[in-house]
């Protein structure tokens, strides 16, 4: 269990490590103006081996011409993760861990082998902010007969509007990096998946949207 330490220091704060980072990923659409981002909901995986710690963020850019939502994979880890050079995101300073790299998640086999897991049904979505809180607003589905075989060390491949992890037969995750409120917050996956996580965020209204946050297809061809 991924215990969160409220009251410590994180120097930069997630919020100034991502401001650069973000402009130089393919999916951002604000600009060159550079993002105005604030936080906005996300949630925790743990990591069985307690070593990794695993975070899916949503932030909300003020930068463009109408407030966008990304969804923001990342993982904290105590050392450099060997071969992931291109996805560091930065460095932070924690009050109690000490040093801490932080990568695009869509890069790391951990956390992909546990959104595999939550997508299965063999993990359980954490609350973002309560060691030991399960996040019930995180909802999953799996309509396949067994367990999915995906590359976790295969290169992430990042377009205008995601990321896709592939896998063999034509199996794929596609995580959604802008995240576009669907009516009603139903949230109903392609009629070709197989699975799917959705969750939601905060509005700057205070009120909550929701959407697809990754979907998984298996077998939909090489």
């Amino acid at each position: 269990m991924a215990v969160i330490h409220r009251t410590t220091t994180l120097t930069p704060n997630k919020i100034e490590l991502l401001t650069p980072w973000l402009p130089t990923r393919p999916w951002y659409v604000a600009g060159a103006a550079g993002p105005e981002l604030t936080k906005a909901g996300g949630f925790r995986l743990d990591d069985p081996e307690g070593a990794v710690g695993i975070e899916f963020l949503v932030v909300t850019d003020a930068a463009g011409a109408q407030p966008t939502a990304y969804l923001v994979p990342l993982t904290y880890r105590g050392a450099p993760l060997d071969g992931a050079e291109h996805a560091l995101v930065g460095t932070m300073e924690h009050g109690v861990l000490g040093r801490r790299w932080a990568y695009d998640g869509c890069h790391d086999p951990v956390l992909i082998a546990q959104l595999l897991a939550l997508i299965e049904g063999r993990a359980r979505a954490q609350d973002q902010n309560i060691s030991g809180a399960p996040d019930t607003d995180v909802t999953r589905a799996y309509t396949g007969d067994g367990p999915v075989s995906v590359d976790v060390t295969a290169a992430a491949i990042d377009d205008p509007t995601g990321t896709e992890l592939r896998g063999p037969h034509g199996t794929a995750i596609r995580l959604h990096r802008i995240l576009r409120p669907v009516p009603d917050g139903a949230a109903v996956p392609p009629a070709e998946a197989t699975g799917h996580v959705s969750g939601s965020w905060q509005l700057a209204d205070g009120t909550r949207a929701r959407a697809l946050f990754a979907v998984l297809y298996a077998g939909r061809g090489a």
